[in-house]
Order: C-alpha cells, then sequence, then structure tokens
C-alpha cells in the first residue's frame, strides 16, 4: 500500500453520508424495479498487489512512518453473474522496513484476515470498478510506541475504504475519502498519535496478472 494518512474524522465524512442516505432515500421506487448488479471477473483467481514506499502520517502532529515497500495476497471470484459483495479476499498483506521518526523502527501488522473486497459500481467509459474493502484491523508497534487501527472500535474489526480499480492500468487504488477508520489504543508515542483519532489512507497497488472486471 502506498500511503496511509491520520486524520481527525471530519465534518464532510458526516455531511457524505447524509448525502448518501437521502440519495438513497429518494430511489428507493426506481431501485425496486432494478436488477441486482452482477459482475464478470477474468482471469480471476489467485492475485498479488504490490506497491513501493508507505507513509502513514498524523496530519496533527506531522509525525510520519514510512515503510519501503508493501505487498498483498488477493483471491478474486472468477467467471460471469458474481454478485458484488464479497468478490475478492484478501489472505495476506505486509509491510516491509518501516521506520518513524529518529529512525526508530516500527512493525505494521494486519489481522482479521481474510478483509473482504466488494464491488459496487462500474464506469464503463472509464473501465473503472469502484467498492470497498471491509473487516481492516491493524497494529503499530515500535519502541515506546503502540496503537491499533479499526474503524468503530479499538476490536470491532470492522473498518472500511472506498477503492478503485482500473482494467486500463490494473492498478487497486485506496482513496483518502470515505472511509471509517481510527486509531485506537494508543500506548506512548509522546503525543505523537492521539486516541480516538479519525484517520485514513490512500495506497496504490499495481495487480498481477492483470483482471478484467466489467458490471453487467
Amino acid at each position: 500500500m502506498t500511503m496511509w494518512k491520520w486524520k481527525r474524522a471530519g465534518s464532510g465524512l458526516i455531511a457524505g453520508a447524509a448525502v448518501a442516505v437521502l440519495i438513497g432515500t429518494s430511489a428507493l421506487p426506481a431501485l425496486a424495479k432494478t436488477a441486482p448488479i452482477t459482475w464478470t471477473i477474468k482471469p480471476g483467481g489467485a492475485v498479488t498487489a504490490k506497491a513501493g514506499k508507505t507513509v502513514l502520517v498524523d496530519t496533527k502532529t506531522g509525525t510520519s512512518l514510512s515503510c519501503a515497500s508493501s505487498g498483498a495476497k488477493i483471491t478474486l471470484k472468477k467467471g460471469s453473474h458474481l454478485p458484488g459483495a464479497a468478490i475478492g479476499s484478501i489472505t495476506a498483506i505486509s509491510f516491509s522496513k518501516c521506520t518513524g521518526p529518529l529512525g526508530l523502527t516500527f512493525t505494521v501488522a494486519s489481522s482479521n484476515l481474510p478483509w473482504k473486497l466488494n464491488a459496487l459500481s462500474y464506469n464503463k467509459k472509464t473501465g473503472v470498478t469502484t467498492g470497498t474493502i471491509t473487516g481492516i484491523h491493524s497494529s503499530l508497534s515500535g519502541p515506546d510506541c503502540s496503537a491499533v487501527v479499526d474503524g468503530t472500535g479499538a476490536a470491532k474489526h470492522n473498518g472500511m475504504v472506498v477503492v478503485v480499480y482500473s482494467n486500463k492500468t490494473h492498478k487497486l487504488t485506496v482513496l483518502p475519502t470515505g472511509d471509517n477508520l481510527h486509531v485506537y489504543d494508543v500506548s506512548g508515542c509522546l503525543g505523537l498519535i492521539n486516541d480516538g483519532d479519525g484517520s485514513s489512507f490512500t495506497a496504490v497497488d499495481v495487480i498481477t496478472p492483470a483482471q478484467i472486471i466489467t458490471s453487467p
């Protein structure tokens, strides 16, 4: 993954959620007459996701944690007429050579695997699928500093981010907005990371072998 960014949850996310509720409410009659969205994935199966430098940033303090590289293993469903929910599973994810302020070394570990990859919408003109990754729970640990990243609680295991996948570039990108991530169980850290802060991360991973995802 390419970048993690810590930030306080803002009114923009709340406003976005409110708009989503309003849109969903007004569209109920139309949706009731629409067939469920289905998906086609070729070739599907086991894929890898690889990224270069990963940077975690606390936007309040400016503290950053850099990892030289990251990677993930993903299993995708294959074929046609697939439901969008859990269309893929992230079975492993790793971050390598992570360092923080003053040259301190850190480890970033992920649990509650597999995380789920879900497809939500498709843009035929651009060949881009928008979806989510759900079930996120990760931990950060180093000398005199540790914390966990999750969704609505330290052990809820319901962290979520919004992602897009491009058929042209074969890249899976985690967007910096629309997530529900927060930082919990902060120990030490000298105020560099704050318990309860809203957080987000962005990432750009190259998917191998290349996949073509379309809908319907």
